[in-house]
């Protein structure tokens, strides 16, 4: 009896470390210290000591259950960047830079190729937030999980100096919200989406008209990644009051978690176009909209509390950043939550 017998293959790890390198090469910054194959991930301080009051901020997160329809579609180039965004969003909503990224990938069996390929679309997630990915793991777990099937989580680590973290603090009555577009679902409510779709090949192939593609292709859009665009926002001189990364829990969660008390946030639905996933998704399952609102970012990726002063410039340079962007509604004096009229 050896380890392999056990159904743990040793020589099947090392080859999935040989082909996700170059991958994982075109991450690096150079405060990357090291190569890949050490005990823990290097990163030099040597640019954070030159900060005034640096703050680190860290994030971590998975893909939930959206990883059934990678094992369905046999698509798994992508998965990795909604592992990526879930961190780096949060990161970014304190007004932080992502520096780096770890990846873990649970999975029943190690087939060499598909972990290399899970780990390209980390690599494609930390070269969309300008994090490095300086290590990970991969382990193998016989008989807890089927061969075919993994799960995949990330912690990243980023910083920000004291002056520019995002508290939501100074938000106040007369304060504008800007929503930046998500991509479709991100990561969030597949298990209610699991309930309402079938999860087979045959289901996810199917083609909708108003979606302009299958089903499959809809539902498994990566995770839209806001790093460059609050960047942009940040370096067009706008002082970004509160940020909300809008995920599990929809608008009525996260939405306060950016606001201090004595204000609540009003959210004008027919500020922006509800992508049509949602609009399939609720007809579908029959789910009411305070359900859908509660579960889903129904379109809006973030939502950010500026001067609305700043409304125009805040939204020239989001979509000079390549996102979407427009105003949600306002700031009002009331009870902490929000309102959608």
């Amino acid at each position: 009896m050896d380890y392999k017998n056990a159904g743990v293959d040793i020589e099947a790890g090392y080859k999935s470390v040989e082909l996700m390198k170059k991958h994982i090469k075109t991450t690096m910054r150079p405060e990357v210290l090291g190569g890949i194959g050490g005990f823990a991930g290097a990163f030099s301080l040597a640019k954070i000591k030159d900060m005034e009051e640096p703050i680190l901020l860290s994030g971590t997160d998975g893909c939930g259950t959206k990883v059934q329809l990678a094992y369905i579609m046999d698509k798994h180039d992508t998965i990795g960047i909604d592992a990526v965004a879930m961190c780096v969003n949060d990161i970014a909503c304190s007004g932080g830079e992502p520096l780096f990224f770890l990846d873990y990938i649970a999975c029943g069996k190690n087939y060499p190729e598909k972990i290399a390929t899970i780990v390209s679309g980390v690599a494609e997630g930390c070269n969309q937030s300008g994090a490095a990915l300086v290590g990970g793991e991969t382990a193998e777990h016989p008989g807890l999980m089927p061969e075919d099937e993994y799960d995949l989580a990330g912690f990243a680590v980023g910083v920000v100096e004291k002056k520019d973290l995002i508290t939501g603090e100074s938000i106040k009555p007369g304060d504008t919200l800007i929503g930046i577009a998500s991509s479709g679902v991100h990561s969030n409510g597949f298990s209610l989406v699991r309930k309402v779709f079938e999860m087979t090949k045959e289901s996810l192939d199917t083609y909708y008209d108003e979606l302009g593609k299958t089903l499959g292709e809809a539902l498994i859009e990566p995770t839209r990644i806001y790093v460059k665009a609050l960047k942009s926002v940040k370096d067009a001189g706008v002082t970004i009051k509160g940020c909300s990364h809008i995920t599990g829990g929809g608008f009525y969660e996260n939405i306060p978690r950016m606001l201090p008390d004595g204000v609540r946030a009003q959210v004008k639905k027919d500020s922006y176009e509800v992508p049509a996933i949602f609009k399939l998704l609720a007809k579908k399952g029959d789910i009411d909209e305070h359900m859908m609102y509660n579960t889903y970012n129904m379109g809006v990726g973030m939502c950010l509390a500026i001067d609305p002063a700043d409304a125009d410039k805040t939204i020239a340079a989001i979509e000079a950043a390549g996102d979407k962007a427009f105003v949600l509604g306002t700031v009002v004096a009331g009870e902490k939550g929000v309102d959608l009229c």
